[in-house]
This record gives C-alpha cells, structure tokens and sequence, in this order.
C-alpha cells in the first residue's frame, strides 16, 4: 500500500491510498456505481479496445496542448468534472480542487451539491468556472442558483440530465452511506479506525451543502442517501423545453450533461447548447449502458461541427485523453481521476494527479509525433 501522494504515479495508486485514508463508506461512496458496475467498468475497459498508431520523426521538441472549450482556453484538453459532496473525501474539499485546477490552467468545475458556495469559489480563483446545475423541483431554488452564477461571473453552466430517478447504488445500501452521515455500529467502527479523517470532518468548518442549505434541509440539517435525494428533490419531470428555458435565463456558454445518443445530441442544438457532455454519469445511473468513447464517434460525426462534444468518463491515463481527441472530442473531463487523489492528500494530491496527467498527456504527444493537439486525427487510431 502506497504511503504517501508523493508516491502516486497513477490514478490506481491514488485509489489504493485513498482506500486506505477514507472510512469505507466515504470510499466506496467515491468508488462504487450502480447495480453490477460493469459500465462504470466498460467506461475505462472501452479505451483498451482502441489502438495509439504513432508518427516518428516529426519534430516534437515542442508542445502545444492547449484547447479551447466553451469558449474557454485552457492549458491542457482535461479538466476536472463537477463532482459533489467534496468536503466528505478531505477537509479543503472544493476549495483544494479549484486552486489545483487554477495551478494547472484547467476549467473547475463545482455541483449543485457542492460543499463549498458559488460565491467562495468565484472569489477564490480565476480559472474558467462551470456550474453544474441539478434541476430542482423548486423553481425558485433553479433560479436562484443561476441568478447566483451570473452575479459571481461564471463562464459556463451545465444541465445534468441523467438523473430522473437515483441510480441503484448497491455499496451505499451496503454501507449506509447518507448525507450527513449516520452513524451505525460498523461505520462508526470505520470512522474510530481513521482518526485523522474523523478529527478533520468534526472540527473543520460545518458540513453544509452550501448552495441549497437556504432552501433544501435535505443532505445538509435532513438525512438522505443521495439515491433518495434524486429521486424526491430533482425534476423528474424535465424536458427539453424546460432544458430551453434554463438556457435563455442563463445566456452564457451552455452545456448538457449526460447525453449519450446522437438524437438527443441533435436535440441539445436545437434548444441552443453550446456543448454535449458525453456522460454516464461515471456508471452510477443505468447500469448496462454504453460507455462515452463507445458512443463519442457518433456524436462527433453528427454535431461536432455545430457544438463543443466532451468525453466525460472513464478517463485513467494521459493516452485515453488522446483517444477521445483523436475522435474529435474537444476536451475530456473526469471525478474519480480527481476524487481519489483528493482523498488521499487534498489540493497536494489533487496537483500531483493532473501533473501525472499532463505529463502523461505531454510525453505521449511526442510519442504519437504530434506536437498540438489539433494534429490527432482518426488517422492515428485502430479498433480491434
């Protein structure tokens, strides 16, 4: 067991020390998914089903990995999703991630269910920002959030679209995995076996979800599993045109996230987003579900010339970035990546991570003979 960040040469060695940090049901919270797992499993297995076919001689003494997405510049084609509950997996939560990302000149991106507020987050770094926005069943909670983004600048908001009912997260049933937590003979024994952990979430500020707590108990002073959540506090009865409507209040750069079919890619043009995410969700909703870079091909080749197509999911390796570019993603965004290191050693784990990425991302670049990342091309790809 590795014992420290400065030790993690991976996202697998990541997730091996935040096992050992985390009480179980805070890991497996981060780790597990729905039902079997097998798509949050296929998310990653997808890119070994794909092969690199290199260049030489190309001249690659230097690199150029910058992109542009919703019509953000960032220094690198990957960035770190909008995930929720941060303060669970360390104490600096979203605030250790957001200066990461900043350090690395990579968009942040905050939840719905964030641990940390709007306001906190504009003041606190300048990187390009994108709010992820769960669609409540309080209109005027909707509201306020996007009210809240535009007044705190912004760049970009993204629609999750996935969750009209909490996906079966069987590990959290195991555990008993709520927000707050619980306390129940097992976890309470987990949490007496990680002192550090427990000291930290006890006497560090408040657990809140800082962007409901004005308007939602629910998850903040009012138990929950987030399955229950979902399914009792967001719209289920979401639509396109209500996905429009959101997107005329907002007037910015906008996304929707969770979409995994080219009809509804088509239709995310139509009410006038400006990016899809291809997204599963990490594997946590629809279980048996294709994975994104399965499905990233065909979305490219329908509306990759009309919107900004992010491969969200999956992502382990600075090569599985290459993949998703060299199909015409315009950038590729993850959690887990992140979230591991996160728990393993805050905003430090967080900037080793996306270092190990971005060199990762560098040296393969060299590797495949390209030296921007406009270069990457189908042209470099085999599928088996």
């Amino acid at each position: 067991m590795f014992g420290s960040v400065k030790k993690c040469n991976n996202v697998k060695d990541f997730r091996a020390l935040a096992k050992k940090k985390l009480p179980s049901p805070i890991f497996h919270y981060i780790d597990g998914a729905a039902d079997d797992e097998i798509t949050y499993k296929r998310n990653t297995e997808a890119f070994n089903k794909c092969d690199l076919v290199p260049n030489v001689l190309s001249g690659v003494d230097k690199i150029d990995m910058s992109t542009t997405v919703m019509g953000q510049k960032i220094d690198m084609p990957l960035y770190c999703a909008p995930t929720a509950l941060q303060r669970l997996f360390h104490h600096e939560g979203e605030i250790g991630v957001a200066k990461a990302a900043e350090k690395f000149g990579t968009m942040f991106g905050i939840s719905s269910l964030g641990t940390a507020s709007i306001e906190e987050i504009s003041n606190l770094v300048s990187t390009p920002k994108l709010f992820q926005l769960y669609v409540h069943k309080d209109e005027g909670l909707n509201k306020d959030l996007i009210d809240r983004c535009k007044k705190s600048n912004f760049e970009a908001m993204a629609v999750t679209v996935d969750t009209a009912v909490g996906g079966n997260r069987e590990r959290d049933l195991k555990t008993g995995f709520t927000i707050p937590m619980k306390l129940s003979l097992s976890s309470a024994i987990s949490f007496a076996t990680h002192p550090s952990w427990a000291f930290n979430y006890f006497t560090k500020p408040k657990w809140e979800l800082s962007n409901l707590k004005n308007h939602i108990a629910a998850g903040t002073s009012v138990m929950t599993s987030i399955g229950d959540y979902f399914t009792q506090m967001l719209d289920n009865s979401l639509d396109w045109k209500g996905v429009e409507k959101i997107n005329k209040e907002w007037g910015k750069q906008f996304a929707i996230k969770g979409i995994m079919s080219v009809d509804d890619a088509k239709k995310a043009i139509d009410v006038g987003a400006t990016a899809v995410m291809v997204s599963n969700h990490g594997g946590r909703q629809l279980d048996g579900s294709r994975s994104p870079f399965d499905q990233l091909a065909e979305i490219v080749d329908a509306v990759g010339d009309k919107v900004d197509v992010i491969c969200e999911g999956g992502i382990r390796r600075g090569t599985h970035v290459l993949k998703a570019l060299s199909l015409g993603a315009k950038a590729c965004s993850g959690g887990r990546m992140y979230l591991y290191a996160l728990a393993a050693g805050g905003q430090k784990g967080v900037e080793k991570t996306l270092s190990n990425l971005k060199n990762e991302i560098e040296r393969d670049m060299k590797l495949m003979g390209v030296s921007s990342i406009d270069q990457l091309t189908r042209k470099n790809l085999r599928f088996r």
